[in-house]
Parts: C-alpha cells; sequence; structure tokens
C-alpha cells in the first residue's frame, strides 16, 4: 500500500507560489483603502459649492494652505514597493518549471508514440551505448533509459505504467509544503525560534494587547464607555433636563478629559481666560459641587460651548480648543439620545414605580441642542440668524416689519421676489443674492406616511397588541425647488382668471349655468336616498282583446256601451296580470342585482388581497436590501456659519403622542437622505 511523505521545497519554486498569493492578498485591498484621495477633486468640488458656502467656518479652514504632510507620501512608496515585489515574485513564478511532469517512457528514449519492439530495441542499444557508467555516460540518464525500455517491453512494468502512470507501481503520494528546506535546517534552528518566538510571543501580543485595552473603553460609535456611564446616571437622575442643565452634562464627557483622552488639552493660560469668559456670560452657576461636571476640564467646556451659542468673540489660544470641543457635540448628542432612548425602554419593561423614564422634553432638548451646536445660536433666538449678513443690528428690520410678518425661513422664502428685495433693501445687490443663493440651498424634505398591520386579514385594521408597520417616505428639495413651482402654479392659475375678467357676458352666463347645476346635483343626492318605483314595462294583449277592441270602434249605441263595460273588465283583468309579471321581473332582477353585488365584492376581497401580498414582499424585499446595501452617509452640507467642520444633513425620526407627552417608537436616524429614503418603523400598539 502506498504511504505518504512530506517534503519542503529544496529548489524554493512552490514557495514562491506562496509568497506571491500572500503579498497579494496584502497589497491589492490596502491600495484600495490606503491609497491617498486624489485632491483635486475637492478642490473642484470646493470651489463649485463656493457661493453658498464660501462664508462659512469649515469652508475657510478647508481653504486654508495645509501644513506639509509626509504621511501620504510615506503611504504611496509602502505601497508602490509592494506592488513592485508582487509584480517581481509574479514574473518568477511564470518563469518556473514545473517539477512535477507526467512519465512518457517514449520521451525518455526518443521514440515516437506506437514504434515497434524492434525500434524500441535499437534505441536503447544506441542510448545504452552513450549513456552506460562504465563507458563514462551519466548514470542517472541510463537508469531512465532502463527504466523506460522495460516499460515497454516487459508485460508487468507496462501494466504498472498504464495503471499507476510508474513502471515500478504505485508510489508513496507525495506533499509538497511551500516553505525553503533552510527553515527546518539544524543550522539555522536557533535563528528560526528566535524569530518565532519574536513574532508570537512579543510583537503579536503586544498589538492584540494595545488594540483590546482600547477598544473596551470605547462603544461601537467611538463614544468612551466612561462618557456613556456619566450621561446614565445624570440622565436617570434628572428626569426632565431643560437646556442649561443639559448644556452641563454635555461637558462632563471624558472626551474632554486629558487624562482620558490625549487630543484635550490643558494649558497654564486657561486659569485665567476662562474666568473671564465666565465673567461675561454671567450665567454659569457654579454653587454646586457635582463632580466631574464641576471638574475644571467640564467647567472650559460649558464655557466654550456657551460663547459659541453666544457668538462671543473669545482668546486665540481657546479658538482650537473650542473647535475639538465642537467636533464632539454632534457625537455626544447622539449617544445622550440613545442613552434616553435605553433609559426609557428599561422604564416600559419593569413595574417599578420608583424607575421614572426621562421625559419627551429631554429628548428633543437634545435634538435642539445638537441644531443649536452646529449653527451656534441660543435657544430662542430668530433662526434668521442662520443666514449670512442678517446680524442682531438689521434683524429688527426682517422681523419686525409692519407689512411682512417673518418669523421663519420658510417665511421668507415665500415671499414674492419684490416684496423680498424690498424688506431686505438694506443688503447689496451681492449680498442679497448671496442670502438668496443660500436661502434656494435650504432642505425642504416632505413626508408620505402609511399605516398597516401586516400578516392580518384587515391590514387598515388597529387593534391592541397588534404590530403596526409604519412606512415613511421622506423626500428631500431644496427651497428654491419647492417655491419655483408653487410661483408657477399661482401664476398658471391668476392667468385665466384675469382673462375671465375681461369677458363679463361669458363670467355671467357661466355663473348661470353653475346655480342650474347645483339644483339637480342635489336632487340626485336625494334620489340616491329614495329609490324610485320603476315603472312596469308594458304587456302586450292576447290576440282576441286585440279584435274586440278594433270591434267596438265600429258599433254605435247600447251595443258599444255594452262593449265598453267588457273592455273595462279585462282591462282590470290585464292590469293584475301585469302588475303579477312586474313584481316577478323586479324580484329576478333584485337577485340578479344582489349577485353581481357580490361578485364585485368578490373580485374587490381578491384584489385587496392581492395588493396586501405585493406590499408585504415589497417590505421583505425593502429590509432585504436595508441589510445588504451599505449606503454612503454623505449626503448635503449644512450651511453652518460657526461650525469648524463640515457637517452633512442628518434628521431623526420619531413617533410621540404630544398631549400625553410621551414617545410611541424610538428615533430613527436618518443619515443617507439625499433625494429619498424610505424607513419602516414598528411598534406595538397598546
Amino acid at each position: 500500500m502506498a504511504g505518504q511523505q512530506f517534503q519542503y521545497d529544496d529548489s524554493g519554486n512552490t514557495f514562491f507560489y506562496f509568497l506571491t498569493s500572500f503579498v497579494g492578498l496584502i497589497v491589492i485591498p490596502a491600495t484600495y483603502y490606503l491609497w491617498p484621495r486624489d485632491q483635486n477633486a475637492e478642490q473642484i468640488r470646493l470651489k463649485n459649492i463656493r457661493k453658498v458656502y464660501g462664508r462659512c467656518m469649515w469652508y475657510r479652514l478647508r481653504l486654508l494652505k495645509p501644513q506639509p504632510n509626509i504621511i501620504p507620501t510615506v503611504k504611496k512608496i509602502v505601497l508602490l514597493a509592494g506592488w513592485a515585489l508582487f509584480l517581481f515574485l509574479a514574473y518568477k513564478v511564470s518563469k518556473t518549471d514545473r517539477e512535477y511532469q507526467e512519465y512518457n517512457p517514449y520521451e525518455v528514449l526518443n521514440l515516437d508514440p506506437g514504434a515497434t519492439v524492434a525500434e524500441i530495441k535499437k534505441q536503447y542499444r544506441l542510448l545504452s551505448l552513450k549513456y552506460h557508467p562504465d563507458k563514462g555516460g551519466d548514470e542517472v540518464m541510463f537508469m531512465r533509459i532502463a527504466k523506460a525500455y522495460a516499460a515497454l517491453t516487459d508485460e508487468e512494468s507496462r501494466k504498472n505504467w498504464e495503471e499507476f502512470g510508474n513502471p515500478d507501481g504505485p508510489q508513496a503520494t507525495s506533499f509538497g509544503i511551500a516553505l525553503p528546506a533552510w527553515i527546518v535546517d539544524q543550522k539555522n534552528s536557533i535563528l528560526v525560534l528566535l524569530v518565532y518566538g519574536l513574532a508570537f510571543m512579543v510583537i503579536l501580543p503586544v498589538v492584540v494587547g494595545s488594540w483590546w485595552y482600547r477598544s473596551i473603553r470605547y462603544s461601537g460609535d467611538q463614544i468612551l464607555i466612561r462618557t456613556t456611564q456619566i450621561y446614565t446616571y445624570f440622565v436617570y437622575k434628572t428626569r426632565n433636563m431643560d437646556m442649561k442643565r443639559l448644556i452641563m452634562v454635555l461637558a462632563g464627557a471624558s472626551e474632554f478629559d486629558p487624562q482620558y483622552n490625549k487630543d484635550a488639552t490643558s494649558r497654564p493660560t486657561d486659569n485665567i481666560l476662562i474666568p473671564q469668559l465666565i465673567r461675561e456670560i454671567g450665567s454659569i452657576n457654579l454653587k454646586k459641587n457635582e463632580p466631574p461636571l464641576t471638574c475644571p476640564y467640564s467647567l472650559k467646556a460649558r464655557v466654550l460651548l456657551l460663547s459659541h451659542l453666544a457668538r462671543m468673540k473669545i482668546p486665540e489660544t481657546l479658538e482650537e480648543d473650542q473647535q475639538f470641543m465642537l467636533k464632539k457635540c454632534p457625537a455626544l448628542l447622539q449617544e445622550m439620545v440613545n442613552v434616553i432612548c435605553q433609559l426609557i425602554i428599561m422604564a416600559r419593561s419593569r413595574e417599578e414605580r420608583e424607575f421614572r423614564a426621562p421625559t419627551l422634553a429631554s429628548l428633543e432638548n437634545c435634538m435642539k441642542l445638537s441644531q443649536m451646536a452646529v449653527q451656534g445660536l441660543q435657544q430662542f433666538k430668530s433662526p434668521l440668524l442662520q443666514l449670512p449678513h442678517i446680524e442682531e443690528d438689521n434683524l429688527r428690520r426682517v422681523s419686525n416689519h409692519k407689512k411682512y410678518k417673518i418669523k421663519t425661513i420658510q417665511d421668507l422664502v415665500s415671499l414674492k421676489e419684490s416684496d423680498r428685495h424690498n424688506l431686505l433693501h438694506f443688503l447689496e445687490d451681492e449680498k442679497y443674492e448671496e442670502v438668496m443663493a443660500v436661502l434656494g440651498s435650504f432642505p425642504y424634505v416632505t413626508m408620505d406616511i402609511k399605516s398597516q398591520v401586516l400578516d392580518d386579514e384587515d391590514s387598515n385594521n388597529i387593534t391592541v397588541g397588534s404590530l403596526v408597520t409604519v412606512l415613511v417616505k421622506l423626500t428631500r428639495q431644496t427651497m428654491a425647488e419647492v417655491f419655483e413651482k408653487e410661483q408657477s402654479i399661482c401664476a398658471a392659475e391668476e392667468q385665466p382668471a384675469e382673462d375671465g375678467q375681461g369677458d363679463t357676458n361669458k363670467n355671467r352666463t357661466k355663473g348661470g349655468w353653475q346655480q342650474k347645476s347645483k339644483g339637480p346635483k342635489k336632487t340626485a343626492k336625494s334620489k340616491k336616498k329614495k329609490p324610485l318605483k320603476k315603472k312596469p314595462t308594458p304587456v302586450p294583449l292576447p290576440q282576441s282583446k286585440q279584435q274586440k277592441q278594433k270591434q267596438a270602434n265600429g258599433i254605435v249605441g247600447s251595443e258599444a256601451a255594452v262593449k265598453e263595460d267588457e273592455e273595462e273588465v279585462s282591462d282590470k283583468g290585464s292590469d293584475s296580470e301585469e302588475e303579477e309579471t312586474n313584481r316577478e321581473s323586479q324580484s329576478e332582477k333584485d337577485d340578479g342585482s344582489d349577485r353581481d353585488s357580490d361578485r364585485e365584492q368578490d373580485e374587490k376581497q381578491s384584489k385587496d388581497d392581492e395588493a396586501e401580498w405585493q406590499e408585504l414582499q415589497q417590505s421583505i424585499q425593502r429590509k432585504e436590501r436595508a441589510l445588504l446595501e451599505t449606503k454612503s452617509k454623505i449626503t448635503h452640507p449644512v450651511y453652518s456659519l460657526y461650525f469648524p467642520e463640515e457637517k452633512q444633513e442628518w434628521w431623526w425620526l420619531y413617533i410621540a403622542d404630544r398631549k400625553e407627552q410621551t414617545l410611541i417608537s424610538m428615533p430613527y436616524h436618518v443619515c443617507t437622505l439625499k433625494d429619498t429614503e424610505e424607513v419602516i418603523i414598528q411598534q406595538y400598539y397598546f
């Protein structure tokens, strides 16, 4: 029975195959993810949006000439070196000869397949004289020639060659290890063991340990676990948080503590500058002792956030710290929203009265604070201050105008062009055009909501305990697109009205026609309430009666009178017969109408079932697509004058009961709304 053999690669050919595959598996994905992106495309994008976002802080910071960074150059050099090594190994493999070849005795003897025995013997003699060891020939070649001759002349050897591919019979199965033989050479054993020990006992544990130590400190959203614990404690402690308390809790995040975050800085000058800002703000309570909310790092973050909301000018040494703090705010507020939702779920699952859930106002204050931090506005400031060139000085001219009551951005956009220009007459033409460009870029989101109960006979009937599926279709447009359409529709409606005023006769006839048409509509409605009695259909008289009527027309005197009496009797009999026949026809028609109505109801029910089934299949397909496809979170940049980083448009979608001030469904964070987006919310109805 054939055995097994394991052997290392003495020639090094198979090792090149292994090395080429290994280098390719590293170089190809590394190039895709680590190759520096083209900076020209980013510069072109910034140039295209300059008209709208040119005054934003993040735009101006992006345009600043960056300091020379050597990291992209190092990445390119390393990746190019990896590709050079990969191409060299691939070339080496392509030039490597295959060691394994199928054994063919005819090739060894330099004969054509199908040669006769005489030709084989003749060729064997010639090659034996040439390669015989006694005559100075090659011994290995002579053994191959003898083996080939035996395979073609000896019956047993020929049988082994045909069955097993070798004249000697079945051979041991050989497994090659794609590592060079010098690795297991006794001379190199100490060096190999040293390399193995250094790689697997020092480097690998250090890398894995450092990664693990860092990962356990952060959540899935890259927020410190300690920050989540702080938020959970203070949200549970303060069930209803107003905006001041919320800012205080937000500033207590460990991301601002230099002890837990190396990017956070603490300077000696903070002891002088921060108290000055506190006196200027004047609404910070320093008496409470609630660590870590009263720690120096938390107090600094709170002061910097309040100064940003008030749009105060701060010293240059604190501007970098303020920008660092503002960049962290959206993610921290999203984490606080998650904490509030988790506490609400816990309060619903527990029956203890002591565990009180946070209020809906606390949740919505978190969302408002995120908007305030991005726009740099205080809570009760006018939203018109988001626009360029609209400051506190000229805001009164817009919001307190006698003719136009402008309170929101939408009110300003909905004005006519002439009225808007008169309202903003204090702006120069260039500034006015810039304000119009910014206004036109603002989002206008509409919702199409459809609620149903899937897997139920009546999907529109919502009962207690049923799982309600709410399908929300969000459509995002710009203010310019929406109000251009509305103005065009209004202009189209006004134009025929103006044409109609010139022709009074047409209006009068149209008005009289409309007044006349109102009467029949009302009678038609009343007829539907009281069904009319159908007139009986005339039934033809028998032939004898018709003859009697003809005869009665030609007779005079008493005979005519007698005939008339007979005709009256016959007419009465015919009337009774007609009534019976009418009743029968009426009942038949009623039965037919009932059958038609039943048939229509069955068809309608089948159509409803098919539509419900299609909706169920579409919802399943939507869920599968949502699980498989990953959408980009780059949607549309937010216009923010004082935010240091480009912020994308993200939205919260949730269902709440305003009367009871309760949250019905958990907020869904919509981060991929470019044009349209479908969101499925499922909630049990109680």
